[in-house]
């Protein structure tokens, strides 16, 4: 019984997360928007962008297993990192 309102409460906040980041999406990001046309920058070094990749970890992991492989995905994605291709 406790086991399914944490599998509840952890789908309602990944689903939450998700919502917020459909929004960057949409507003800020260089990859997904329309104002990404003013960055300098045009495109991620992943594939799937970072805030792609995180929307696929929480559908698929939940919020709890999929914060630690979302900030890791963050952290690697600096400019010494090649890219490429990263499905979760």
């Amino acid at each position: 019984m406790i086991i399914k309102n944490l599998k509840k409460i952890d789908k309602k906040i990944s689903h939450f997360f998700i919502f917020l980041i459909k929004i960057y999406q949409k507003t800020f990001s260089p990859d997904h928007s329309s104002a990404g046309k003013f960055f300098p920058f045009q495109g991620c070094k992943y594939f799937p962008s970072c805030s792609m990749y995180a929307i696929l970890v929480l559908e698929k992991n939940g919020f709890l297993f999929g914060v630690p492989k979302i900030l890791w995905r963050i952290i690697r994605c600096n400019p010494f990192s090649k890219g490429g291709v990263d499905f979760p």
